[in-house]
Formats: structure tokens, sequence, C-alpha cells
């Protein structure tokens, strides 16, 4: 195995770059990392639409929802790959089929998650904000967003580490990530598969594993300044939590 591993640590690290496509482990982080990104503000236009209390806006939303969290990726993967050159007319790579694929995935999750984390501050903040003369949307930009956005943070971090592992399956349509990698490996060797792919899987558990503690850090990060805060406003019979951040706003 670390022979496997010291003669094609370059094609598992950047695939065949510079001398063709980047490829590897840093072609799996930077789509994963670039369908998150992507996905992030139309998760928030997702989750906004979700609790809006105009059907227009909550019911496709909704629709959205449960169909992408209904079907599987390799689904969206096919739609995608057949359909966006029907639309276009023009080919498209299978990197941007898969970051397309991935970005209507990972929105729909990362709408709930979001969902979550509003629905999740306490009703008072709302109420408070707009007894003071704010609009719906300032009160969601200036007072709900930015905490309920820091109390997910663990969560989106996971959805990271869910992504990265969704992205073997872009090695269908020729995605050059690891998985390919590990494959063109294989198919040079013939007689080593268990050690390729052992190699694979232990790639996979190190990035993801990395990342699973540094969102279960930051978890305990945000409980304990959560903690404190509450501690903090109830010591002496301070008011609670929501005057003072809307004083702030």
């Amino acid at each position: 195995m670390f022979e496997i591993l010291r003669d094609n640590w370059t094609l598992l690290l950047i695939g065949q770059y510079p001398h063709g496509p980047l490829g590897g482990i840093v072609l799996t982080i930077l789509l994963s990392l670039s369908a998150l990104v992507i996905a992030f503000p139309l998760g928030i236009l997702v989750a906004l639409a979700r609790i809006s209390p105009f059907r227009i806006l909550h019911a496709p939303a909704t629709g959205l929802v449960y169909m992408v969290r209904g079907i599987p990726l390799l689904m969206v993967i096919f739609w995608v790959y057949f359909l966006v050159p029907v639309l276009t007319g023009y080919p498209v790579t299978g990197f941007v089929t898969m970051l397309c694929a991935l970005v209507i995935y990972d929105s729909a999750y990362l709408g709930e998650i979001i969902r979550a984390g509003i629905e999740g501050l306490p009703k008072g903040q709302t109420e408070a904000s707009r007894a003071l003369g704010m609009s719906y949307m300032k009160t969601m930009r200036a007072v709900i967003l930015p905490q309920a956005l820091y109390n997910v943070v663990p969560s989106m971090v996971t959805q990271f580490v869910s992504t990265i592992k969704e992205t073997s399956l872009g090695y269908i349509i020729n995605v050059q990530e690891i998985s390919f990698a590990a494959d063109q490996i294989n198919n040079r060797l013939l007689t080593k598969p268990f050690p390729v792919y052992l190699i694979l899987a232990l790639s996979y558990f190190v990035l993801c594993y990395a990342l699973t503690q540094f969102a279960h850090y930051l978890e305990r990060r945000v409980t304990r300044k959560r903690a404190g805060e509450v501690a903090k406003r109830s010591k002496g019979g301070e008011l609670p939590l929501t005057e003072p951040l809307l004083t702030e706003n």
C-alpha cells in the first residue's frame, strides 16, 4: 500500500496537473467548496421563502425542498447532465454538471438548516423589532439572520463534509476527483484493487474526520457563547437577550 501511495500520491492529490486537468483531493475540495459557496445565498432565499406567510413563495420553496430531499443525488446529476446541454445548446463539462447538481442539492439542505436556525430563535426578537418600527426585511437582515447563521455554522460545516462524500458520484460523468484518480490507479495496476481503494477510503476518512471534529469544536464554542450571554444577562436581573441585541442594531 505504501508503495502505491509513494508512486501515485501526486495523482491522488492534484490529478494530472500541470500536464493535464486538475483532479484528486484538490478538485474534490474545490468542487465541494464552490458548491457550498454558491448554494449558501440560495439556501438563505429558500429558508426565507419557507417561513414566508405568502403562499406564492412558501409553496414552490416547500415543493423544491421536499422533491430534492426525496430523491437521490444521482438522479439530480443525470437530470443536469442531459438537460443543461438541451437548454443551453452547448455541451458542458463534467465539472460544471457536478457543480450544478451539488448546488441544487445543497441549496435545499442548507435552506432547511437555515430555516431551523431562524425558527430556533425566540419569537420575541421578531416581535420586538417590528414594535420598534423595523420592516420585515430589515428585521431579518439586521436581527434574525446574523444570529441564525451564527448558530448553524456547525451544521453547515457538517453539510460540507456530506458534500465532499457526494462528489464521489462525479466519477460516473468523468469528473476527475479523487475516486476517479483511484480508479485510474487501479486500472493501471490491475492486481491490487484492495490497497488502492483502501487508500481512497482512508483519504475520505481523514478529510471528513478532520472537518467533523472542526464542526464539533464550533458547536461547543457556539454553545458556550450562548450560555455565557444568557448567564451574563440573567445575573443581577438584567434585561433579556432580545432587548440588548435590538438596541445594538
